[in-house]
């Protein structure tokens, strides 16, 4: 990406600062292979109420299929940028590769490939609410690795059980029936995101992916043993450092799912 471009700059009071970092508890860790389901259960409405974060274990995805995404993502990320815009998205289809995404208005020191869990999907054209026209988002995919679409197919089912695994969780953490979600996502929108981010000139000016929430019901999140990833507890009040944990996965509780909760909670 070269020198640094001043659309990557945060703002003074958002920009990494290492030093400020509090020592805190770490983000639960959770074995799904708990031979206690009571026992599952609790701790999984602890973490979220308490965090909204957790990081899963023995979670049934294997690592042999972690570790094939791996080898081919990094191919793909290594090719030329000529190569890559191959399969760039645009206005019409928000499917494949991207090397401008903006958060909070500032740029992400990044460059993803976004795929759906189904090959294609419909959604609004437009957020106005008396618009009802649909466009089909589709994904595209690259013809180098070779391997890259069928490993990336089977990595998006595997992990796609498992949120259906979590959602079931918290749903029994709520004193429901394991199911009683699964009619809300008959038709869900679950796609899969590569994130790359290559060595910043100016770390201590951007940001990888800046602040956010999560809008969807729950993000399934792969990180590696660099680590850089950081949350923030309401409790606290600051960003706590996630220290990588290997073949976990941390999980984030998304809008849809917090509110879907809170309701719940307020009807029982």
């Amino acid at each position: 990406m070269g020198d640094i471009d001043p659309s990557f700059i945060q703002s003074t009071e958002h920009r990494p600062n290492l030093s400020t970092f509090i020592q805190v508890d770490e983000i639960p860790i959770i074995d799904l292979s708990e031979s206690k389901q009571e026992n599952l259960i609790s701790k999984i409405g602890k973490a979220c109420e308490e965090w909204g974060f957790f990081q899963v274990i023995n979670h049934g995805v294997p690592s042999e299929v972690s570790s094939k995404v791996e080898i081919e993502a990094k191919k793909f990320f290594e090719q030329s940028l000529e190569e890559k815009k191959k399969v760039k998205r645009d206005e019409a289809n928000a499917m494949g590769y991207h090397d401008a995404e903006h958060t909070k208005n500032i740029r992400d020191w990044k460059e993803v490939f976004d795929y759906l869990v189904e090959n294609t999907t419909q959604v609004p054209s437009s957020h106005e609410p008396h618009d009802l026209e649909l466009r089909t988002l589709s994904n595209q995919w690259p013809q180098y690795p070779h391997h890259f679409r069928e490993t990336m197919q089977e990595y998006a089912r595997e992990v796609e059980k498992l949120a259906y695994k979590l959602l079931e969780l918290f749903s029994l953490s709520l004193g429901l029936t394991g199911d009683k979600y699964h009619d809300c996502f008959k038709n869900q929108l679950s796609m899969v995101r590569l994130n790359h981010y290559p060595p910043c000139p100016s770390p201590d000016l951007a940001l990888g992916v800046g602040r956010h929430k999560d809008s969807s019901a729950l993000t399934v999140l792969a990180q590696d043993d660099i680590g850089g990833l950081q949350v923030k507890r309401k409790s606290v009040g600051d960003w706590i450092p996630v220290k990588p944990t290997p073949g976990a996965f941390i999980i984030n509780v998304g809008d849809i799912v917090q509110i879907n909760l809170e309701e719940s909670e307020f009807e029982s």
